[in-house]
């Protein structure tokens, strides 16, 4: 196994091709927690779960998405047992450990860069996207499908690592949702992510309109 700086690189070179991302993350999965949670202090599950928890329902039905090992539904069960959480992911090795959890009603696999048909309109009381929206991974256009899939008036809650937020047009997209009357911006805020390493990202919450 490369050392953890390395996987980080690669994992950012990816390219958005779903392919490469799911074969990275099948290698990657057994080791995930570990190589995130204590060799880089990764807190984007911790600071994403923390802002949809306290902006939905006590028994509200939320979707992780892009929910790899489950760190999110851990975080969102630690502040609301009673949540009702689904989790959608690319890579079936990672909805393995997602599912070893035991945080999810159900874990289903789904590629972020287009379509999520399995999914009507207007289900969910709010999203959470952690560590999707990243350099080589899903891109702005990604977010609209979760706002389709959340009631009006939901938050979507999403981590936007730094280098990705303007490079890639993350910003951009924030602002013409708001324009076009599809979204509110609540929050945007320079948030810790790598804590271990100086890594910061976006935590960006919207409302649904």
């Amino acid at each position: 196994m490369p050392d953890e700086n390395q996987l980080l690189k690669q994992a950012v070179s990816l390219g958005g091709d779903p392919d490469a991302i799911r074969e990275f993350y099948e290698n990657w999965s057994r080791d995930y927690d570990s190589d995130l949670l204590l060799a880089i202090g990764y807190v984007g599950p911790e600071i994403a779960a923390e802002a949809l928890a306290k902006r939905v329902g006590k028994t509200a039905l939320v979707l992780d998405a892009g929910c790899g090992t489950g760190l999110v539904g851990i975080e969102l069960i630690k502040r609301n047992f009673d949540l009702t959480i689904d989790g959608i992911d690319l890579t079936p090795a990672m909805l393995e450990q997602s599912r070893s959890k035991g945080a999810y009603r159900k874990l289903n696999i789904a590629d972020m860069c287009g379509p999520l048909f399995e999914i009507d309109d207007d289900v969910y009381d709010g999203a959470v996207c952690a560590g999707v929206f990243t350099n080589g991974h899903v891109g702005p256009d990604g977010i609209d499908e979760l706002i389709r899939v959340v009631k009006p008036g939901a938050p979507v809650v999403l981590t936007v690592r730094d280098s990705a937020w303007e490079a890639d047009g993350f910003k951009d997209k924030v602002e013409q949702l708001e324009e076009s009357r599809k979204t509110r911006t609540v929050e945007i805020s320079h948030s810790p992510y790598h804590t271990k390493e100086d890594v910061f990202c976006e935590l960006v919450v919207l409302e649904v309109i």
